[in-house]
């Protein structure tokens, strides 16, 4: 099999040299390009066997590009996978409806890489007979092995070996899984297509008996879809439950003791417009946890009010899930009273203490560990996004909706914070310093502000 082609589609150099490096390991050679018209340009002469195409560019963006190669007969065939930090069903439906087979994250993962390879058929299967073959150990090879040395062809079970071995192990489930349930699926419906179609009318076959056939296969499917969509929804539930324990534990750990009120000082959440004790009880965690801060968003006097801070989980999308929910009950009640002006929207990146590498990804370092052992300290996830690409869609949707709901009145602005603005000074740095310590005031200031202007 001759060598395979990839091409790449990112303005992002570093995301380019990053996954090239990884197609590279599968011998795949590597071609690029910075911009959605520079690829379409290269395709003119050119036919790779994948496509890895970034989402936000300047110019033409990943969608537009996608459409544009499925429009060319000359490029329609030619597999696209998208690969972007938009996250969700509707984004993955939009994607696979202009042609895309699929979306990466935007933190790509080896084995997610390996998994699309897999799949697409660019790369062979690593079992070779020489690995399923059984050679026989006799003693003699034994005895003759110098003592203390591993026997010939022998490799040391290390970590790295097991995990090695157990992401080999687990791409080839995946891509099997994947493998047996197209072939389920396909003919279960040639076996529909041939019980409609192909039946004669003077059959002497019951009636009953080809509707019961049809009914069985359908069921099948049913199943088959339904064992999908309940093992997804399991994952979804589970990530949606640690994050909001995590959006929990940082609220706690964030917010100080509230203060008692002054007897003429408006409680926090009269300070919002319409917000009353029973809002705030049903807004949700990241609500409470911003009220005992003492913040005031949607007070009378906006040129005063201090912003609604929201702590924001590690590795978490600042602009997702329940914060994202959050600003949308704040834009309703603003709106409901008719507010005219802009809300500010700023995300600040904390810097943690972390363990881990760059290939393998990186976590949060445990409470008990010295400072001085962190393998990093920072936010990788916020310093590997361009500016362009920390706007997610499910954002830009819900600023756009009220935009348009409200003629323009309310407006909603987007700023990048720098890690040099911090809610919670971090603690000085000394031999006795836990990462614990460190990571409870990196956690206080990986937060969401808003402000009213």
């Amino acid at each position: 099999m001759g060598a395979k082609r990839a091409l790449i589609v990112d303005d992002s150099k570093s995301a380019r040299v990053f996954l090239s490096r990884i197609l590279e390991k599968y011998e795949i050679d590597v071609d690029s390009a910075e911009n959605a018209e520079a690829a379409i340009e290269y395709l003119g002469t050119n036919r790779p066997d994948v496509i890895f195409m970034d989402h936000m560019m300047p110019g033409m963006d990943g969608f537009q590009a996608v459409q544009a190669i499925k429009n060319n007969p000359r490029t329609a065939t030619i597999p696209i996978m998208m690969y972007t930090s938009q996250e969700g069903e509707l984004y993955l439906g939009q994607a696979r409806a202009l042609g895309a087979v699929g979306v990466l994250p935007k933190q790509i993962k080896p084995a997610d890489v390996s998994k699309v390879l897999y799949q697409l058929h660019l790369v062979q299967d690593r079992r070779t007979a020489e690995q399923n073959s059984f050679k026989q150990v006799t003693l003699e090879s034994v005895e003759t092995s110098p003592e203390g040395a591993p026997a010939p062809g022998s490799k040391p079970l290390t970590d790295t070996a097991l995990r090695d071995l157990f992401a080999d192990l687990r791409r080839a489930l995946m891509a099997s899984i994947d493998t047996q349930s197209e072939r389920i699926t396909s003919d279960v419906r040639m076996l529909i297509q041939d019980a409609q179609l192909s039946a004669p009318s003077n059959t002497s076959a019951p009636r009953e008996a080809r509707l019961a056939w049809v009914v069985a296969c359908i069921a099948l499917i049913v199943a088959l879809a339904g064992t999908g969509m309940w093992w997804r929804e399991a994952n979804l539930r589970q990530d949606l439950v640690a994050e909001l324990s995590e959006l929990k534990r940082a609220a706690l750990a964030a917010a100080p003791a509230p203060e008692a009120p002054a007897d003429n000082a408006p409680s926090a959440a009269a300070a919002v417009p319409g917000g009353g004790a029973g809002e705030f009880a049903a807004a949700g965690p990241a609500v409470r946890a911003a009220s005992t801060t003492g913040d005031a968003v949607g007070a009378q006097s906006p040129e005063d009010g201090r912003p609604l801070v929201i702590p924001v989980p590690y590795g978490a999308d600042a602009l997702g899930g329940p914060r994202l929910e959050l600003l949308r009950q704040v834009l309703s009640r603003l709106a409901s009273r008719d507010y005219v002006g802009v809300v500010e929207v700023h995300t600040y990146p904390g810097r943690f203490c972390l363990v881990g590498n760059a290939t393998e990804g990186y976590s949060v370092a445990p409470d008990e560990l010295p400072f001085s052992r962190c393998n990093a300290v920072g936010n990788p996830r916020e310093e590997s996004l361009d500016p362009s690409q920390r706007e997610p869609l499910a954002f830009a949707n819900l600023v756009g909706e009220f935009r348009n709901a409200t003629g323009g009145a309310l407006d909603v602005r987007l700023t990048i914070g720098d890690t040099a603005s911090t809610a919670v000074s971090y603690p000085q740095v000394s031999s006795m310093l836990s990462a614990g310590e460190w990571n409870r005031a990196a956690a206080a200031n990986n937060r969401l502000e808003i402000r009213l202007r």
